[in-house]
């Protein structure tokens, strides 16, 4: 049977001997772990040795139990040496000794207003190395697509198609969706309305061009870049983790050509296409409305498209397109490369390649409404 582990204290002046014996395994050290430490340390005794020579057994529980009891004498300002270990003792203290947890000291509060100040300028610093990256980035990019148009061989057509059914194709059923009840929710509101003055022909002007012209490219954008901008910057990510682009890079393969061209082909391809469904479906939606609330039937409604609505509204929603396509496979594919080797990273930059693509894609659009207002178009 497993003897109970025990300290015995020798005092000699100003040092203590700290004789260890018994067993020192886990099932054996429990009443020893719920008190504090058993060692009485005298304000005249500056060192204790603990002497190992009389244990008959220990474990790792054990032996952690020990180096709490010296690293407590130690923070007190006594002297702590170890004796008489077996070389088997001295590698599992050595291993224990290592890991062994260190107290976080806790920061002391400072002013408010430097520490604000310091925040200020740290994010500045990063905010300029970010769009110094960016712009970088975009450099390259853009002397890739150079490269590509001159040659247009060398496009991976075959991956380009890929990211088009992935990012394209397979957000039609969402994009459809969306826009269907984007037009009726438009209808419906504005129907409330110009009922009241007896305009209800208007609806069809009202529901057409914020439809084409606004609303369906820039939902579409938002809704693509939500699945492609976060779909892209994961994808990257995770081949930078697994080395897969340092690889490329190895065997001489141009991550641009393999990884970036094809994804932002691909959008800049199929965003003119969705946005083509979302006015379809969305001005659906609006013809639906109108011919149940306000008494204007499916033929009425496109005679009036046809007499009032200009076709500078949906060429403005179709140059939308590619512009917002390319903004987001562009910051999609840029946050991906700044992914580093932890798995946390990859979260992190997939939400802010979602954000920064929304955040443009809306700055742009009103961007381009107000220059082309301006230029009377």
């Amino acid at each position: 049977m497993k003897q109970k582990p025990s300290l015995r204290l020798d005092i000699q002046e100003q040092t203590a001997l700290v004789l260890l014996q018994g067993s020192w395994v886990k099932e054996r050290i429990a009443a020893l772990c719920k008190t504090d430490i058993p060692i009485a340390p005298s304000q005249t005794i500056q060192s204790y040795t603990f002497d190992f020579s009389s244990i008959a057994d220990f474990d790792t529980h054990g032996i952690m139990l020990i180096l709490h009891f010296a690293k407590t004498l130690e923070k007190r300002g006594q002297t702590v040496v170890f004796q008489g270990e077996s070389p088997s003792m001295q590698q599992l203290l050595h291993i224990c000794n290592t890991h062994y947890p260190v107290e976080e000291i806790e920061e002391k509060k400072g002013i408010f207003i430097l520490d604000s100040l310091e925040n200020v300028g740290r994010q500045s610093v990063e905010g300029y190395r970010t769009l110094a990256s960016f712009f970088s980035f975009t450099g390259e990019l853009t002397h890739a697509c150079v490269a590509a148009v001159l040659k247009p061989l060398s496009i991976r057509w075959k991956a380009t198609l890929y990211h088009i059914e992935q990012s394209g194709a397979g957000a039609i059923p969402i994009i459809l969706l969306t826009s269907f009840l984007i037009g009726i929710v438009i209808a419906y509101q504005g129907a409330t309305q110009l009922e009241k003055f007896g305009a209800n022909i208007f609806i069809v002007e009202m529901v057409t061009i914020s439809s084409v012209r606004e609303l369906a490219p820039l939902l579409t954008a938002i809704v693509v870049a939500g699945r492609s901008a976060s779909s892209y910057s994961a994808q990257i990510g995770v081949m930078k983790i697994t080395d897969e682009v340092d690889a490329m890079r190895s065997m001489g393969f141009s991550p641009w050509d393999f990884l970036v061209l094809p994804r932002l082909f691909a959008l800049i391809v199929s965003l003119p296409l969705l946005v083509f469904f979302a006015d379809i479906v969305s001005v659906f939606g609006g013809m639906v409305i109108a011919s149940t609330k306000l008494d204007v039937s499916f033929v009425e409604f496109i005679d009036r498209i046809k007499q009032t609505v200009a076709l500078k509204h949906l060429v403005i929603g179709f140059i939308k397109a590619p512009i917002f396509g390319a903004i987001i496979a562009t910051i999609g594919c840029f946050r991906g490369f700044q992914i580093d080797s932890s798995t946390e990273s990859v979260g992190k930059y997939t939400t802010i390649s979602v954000v920064n693509a929304i955040f443009w894609v809306i700055a742009v659009d009103a961007l381009i409404s107000v220059l082309l207002t301006e230029m009377g178009l």
